[in-house]
């Protein structure tokens, strides 16, 4: 697509493969359970947050995963409550397609570790603040 000057397209695409090869490595994971791991780990994550703060992640995405970070969201339903870390895992579990895929808490500490280093940590200090205590202590913490 270069060609036709759309170079931006190539360069999300591109970002977007590197951040799933890197979800991928850090799971175990082949590209195509990476993919259905981060969606599913970003969707429980952006539903948890007000949607100042879920816009605001959303802004800090590569332009494809943008698109999947977005996908399916009511703003109107959101922040939903997550007061522990089970219950979190447990809408996270619910989300992913594989039941033989990687574990929630695993997933969740993964997608948290992939945005803290590929977002701005004035975002991430935000999206920790908006957790809940448990929550972020044991699973953005240790990611």
């Amino acid at each position: 697509m270069s060609d036709l000057g759309l170079s931006m397209i190539d360069e999300t695409v591109n970002e977007t493969n590197h951040w799933l090869n890197l979800l991928g490595d850090r799971l175990g994971l082949d590209h195509q359970r990476a993919y259905h791991a981060l969606r599913a780990g970003l969707h429980t994550l952006r539903d948890r947050l007000p949607i100042a703060e879920a816009a605001a992640l959303g802004a800090q995405l590569p332009h494809l995963v943008r698109g999947v970070y977005y996908d399916g969201w009511r703003p109107a339903d959101v922040p939903e409550t997550t007061r522990s870390v089970a219950q979190y895992a447990e809408a996270l579990r619910g989300r992913l397609v594989d039941g033989n895929g990687p574990d929630a808490e695993a997933t969740a500490r993964a997608v948290f570790w992939l945005l803290d280093h590929n977002c701005g940590s004035g975002i991430m200090e935000k999206i920790r603040n908006a957790l809940p205590g448990d929550v972020a202590e044991e699973l953005f913490d240790r990611a």
